[in-house]
């Protein structure tokens, strides 16, 4: 079976792990929250957070994320330092038991949206990317040098009558939504800032940012592989380069370069199917198929996407990324692992991002991360799953 797990951000979280227990899950997804990027993760609180989590009954097998500081991505600072200190948490997280480490390598900046609270036609919120949207915040909000050049003549346009026409209101909450993508341990960000940190990858093209991932995972995954711990890179969010930087984790052949760089099972993929969904271009059901065998941990979610750079987050069964599929296929592949692998335990699996329905309405949740929306989506998960395995031969 899949390891049926649920994100938590820790004590503060307005879900409980007591809720966690009877949403289905069985294993907790989190990380240490509160250490600096780039800072070793301390034995004493792993261990201390595992004993939290294990006193209600559930699991701590994997954790989201283990930042990778920006000095590693660009290679220059203290980045020898920073993967020592990378590895040394590797080595604190084997100790522990802590089978599969999720991490990403995105530069300046973890995902995108353009609005986090968009209406259904049912009712409920959730969240959205309009690419004109994000050019007029590019070019006019956050007025990064070059920002023009990065669009074409059309979009511009139509980005520049879309400043005009809105508000101050409507632009405060673009500029917000932004700004919430990027990562740190309670750090915030401003647009000042950003620029700043996009400047440190003015002369970093895709070829010398693969190159950087490149030597990053020669140096990390031994050390997984020695601990018995699976790395899972995740995907870019969306799965295109944004404000001239370049994307490494984007497509198949991406994911393909990546896995023969390190030939290990410890050097593998988050396979999330709402980022790589989010481009019409990948045939997600294709890429499940082929990178199967070195998907370490799964995250679903539904998008509906079109042409033109826009997509935005669906109820689960009714997007348009084929999850019957995908999921059949790691079905397969998780009996397969079971004759092949002496102990394995299963492929972890969350619901990602869930809309707010019902009493999420309530409370004030991280963006995505609701009580309600989530369960709807463990809940579906879950039942195809075993449909699916019930329909297979024995």
């Amino acid at each position: 079976m899949f390891i049926h797990s649920w994100r938590w951000f820790g004590p503060d979280d307005p879900v409980t792990l007591d809720q966690v227990v009877q949403t289905g899950a069985v294993n907790i997804v989190t990380a240490l929250h509160q250490v600096p990027v780039g800072k070793v993760w301390h034995p004493d609180q792993i261990r201390q957070k595992k004993e939290l989590i294990e006193a209600s009954g559930l699991s701590w097998k994997v954790v989201e994320s283990v930042p990778v500081h920006e000095d590693i991505k660009t290679r220059t600072g203290n980045y020898r330092e920073y993967i020592d200190n990378f590895r040394q948490t590797l080595v604190n997280l084997g100790r522990e038991n802590i089978s599969t480490v999720c991490y990403n390598f995105m530069p300046a900046l973890d995902w995108s949206r353009t609005n986090l609270a968009e209406r259904n036609r049912d009712g409920s919120q959730r969240s959205g990317f309009e690419y004109i949207h994000f050019a007029a915040l590019d070019i006019h909000l956050l007025k990064r040098p070059g920002a023009e050049a990065s669009y074409p003549a059309a979009v511009r346009e139509q980005a520049k009558s879309y400043v005009e026409s809105q508000d101050e209101a409507r632009m405060k909450e673009l500029i917000d939504t932004f700004l919430l993508g990027f990562p740190g341990s309670g750090e915030s960000f401003s647009l000042e800032e950003v620029l700043e940190r996009i400047e440190r990858y003015r002369n970093i093209d895709r070829k010398v940012y693969m190159t950087n991932l490149q030597q990053f995972l020669r140096e990390i995954v031994p050390v997984a592989e020695e601990q018995g711990i699976r790395l899972a890179i995740h995907p870019d969010d969306p799965p295109w380069p944004l404000l001239g930087l370049p994307r490494v984790v984007s497509t198949l052949q991406d994911a393909e370069e990546i896995i023969r760089t390190v030939d290990s099972p410890a050097n593998g993929i988050t396979y999330c199917t709402g980022s790589f969904g989010a481009a019409y271009t990948n045939d997600l059901p294709f890429m499940a198929k082929q990178l199967a065998h070195r998907i370490n941990f799964l995250h679903i979610r539904n998008v509906v996407r079109d042409e033109g750079f826009n997509f935005h987050e669906e109820n689960l069964l009714e997007g348009d990324v084929d999850l019957a599929g995908i999921v059949e296929t790691m079905v397969r592949e998780d009996l397969s692992r079971e004759k092949r692998i002496p102990g394995y335990a299963g492929i972890p699996v969350r619901p990602d991002h869930g809309a707010k329905i019902l009493d999420d309405f309530k409370q004030s949740y991280y963006p995505g991360y609701s009580l309600y929306g989530r369960l709807k989506n463990l809940s579906e998960i879950r039942g195809l799953e075993a449909g699916i395995r019930k329909s297979l031969p024995t």
